[in-house]
């Protein structure tokens, strides 16, 4: 068991299975020494939605981070598949957050620390700290919530 492996462990924290992607595209692609996650979304490990609607209507700020915090759970079991180890990866570059929401809702950067603080406690602020922007939008994907894609730099 690596590091990365133990430290979830540690916070308590199980990876979901890895889902079928859901259309022609692949969920992680390595260019080099980075790697580019697909949008992923908040799943359940059965592949259900678990945060479905719009923040500002539907759901809190609090709901939104911990929608973004599954969301990168399952970036991270997308990850663990592309590299056979999450140690791996030598740093978070750059994270995309969107978010499903009300035009008068403007938290999204506080939904985004869901995900941002998720990965600074299991990788550390070497490791997991990153650029980021977080948008609101009018519409994802199955209704989802929120949606990250990541740009990951990692080891040969």
């Amino acid at each position: 068991m690596g590091q990365v492996s133990r430290r979830l462990t540690d916070m308590g924290l199980t990876l979901p299975p890895l889902l079928p992607k859901l259309a022609n595209y692949v969920p992680t692609k390595t260019v080099g020494e980075l790697v580019f996650v697909s949008g992923h979304g908040p799943l359940n490990p059965d592949g259900s939605v678990k945060y479905r609607g719009r923040l500002g209507d539907d759901f809190t700020v609090e709901d939104g981070k911990e929608a973004a915090r599954l969301v990168t759970l399952n970036m991270l079991t997308a990850l663990q598949a592309e590299l056979g180890d999450l140690d791996r990866v030598r740093e978070f570059v750059k994270l995309l957050v969107m978010v499903r929401c009300t035009p008068e809702f403007e938290e999204q950067h506080v939904v985004a620390e869901g995900a941002s603080d998720l990965l600074t406690e299991v990788f550390g602020t070497q490791v997991g700290s990153h650029a980021r922007s977080a948008v609101g939008m009018m519409s994802l994907p199955f209704g989802i919530a929120v949606e990250i894609e990541a740009v990951v730099r990692i080891t040969a």
